[in-house]
């Protein structure tokens, strides 16, 4: 035990490591704003607060983080994006670099608004995931890398609190399968790789719940 414990906090340590000072939001916040209203409102609502589950909140987020994403949707000539996404690939194409920095500046100064449990019965195995992972399947603690709170380590680990359980999910899934892969040196293959589908649906629900 003491073995697997020890390896579960080297790769922990190893995920965490990449503790970079926040990125300031460049970006013109204004502009954004009205980027946002004209394109990214009808799935995100207009401050970046999704209520619709699949989607994601982008209120509050990190703007280094947000600005990656934006450019990982896009695909380069013959190529394939890095997150392949056939909502979000024509949203993206007509973006322009002060674009992308404009809506990742303006999301980042919105108020991210509570999530809402679906599972509730799901909560106290997502906790003991999140705060301490797995050590009998090497599965580090998600906090490792997303912070106790869940606010994350950036621009390379997201703030995830308080995200929809059904986007949290779907994220986790198409990890594991291989259809999302901008993650930081494959960290988020690599764990979710050793999860279940059970703790991948309570550590969403638990997630929801971080304020």
């Amino acid at each position: 035990m003491k073995l697997i414990g020890t390896t579960v906090a080297a790769i922990a340590l190893t995920f965490s490591s990449f503790v970079f000072a926040e990125s300031p939001a460049a970006g013109d916040v204004e502009k954004g704003k009205e980027i946002a209203a004209g394109i990214c409102a009808g799935c995100h609502n207009a401050d970046g607060n999704s209520t619709i589950p699949i989607y994601p909140v982008l209120a509050g987020q990190e703007p280094g983080y947000t600005a990656k994403q934006l450019h990982d949707f896009k695909a380069a000539e013959g190529k394939t994006a890095a997150r392949d996404n056939m909502i979000m690939a024509p949203m993206v194409a007509t973006l322009s670099e002060s674009d992308i920095e404009n809506l990742a500046a303006y999301y980042s100064q919105q108020k991210p608004q509570p999530g809402t449990v679906g599972d509730t019965s799901l909560i106290e195995e997502g906790k003991k995931l999140y705060q301490g992972g797995n050590l009998e399947n090497f599965i580090p603690a998600c906090s490792s890398c997303h912070s106790p709170n869940g606010q994350g380590i950036p621009p390379h680990y997201p703030r995830i609190d308080g995200q929809h359980a059904a986007y949290t999910l779907s994220q986790l899934q198409a990890f594991r399968l291989g259809t999302r892969n901008n993650d930081t040196n494959s960290a988020m293959q690599m764990i979710v790789s050793r999860m279940s589908e059970q703790e991948m649906k309570a550590v969403s629900e638990y997630i929801t719940t971080l304020r």
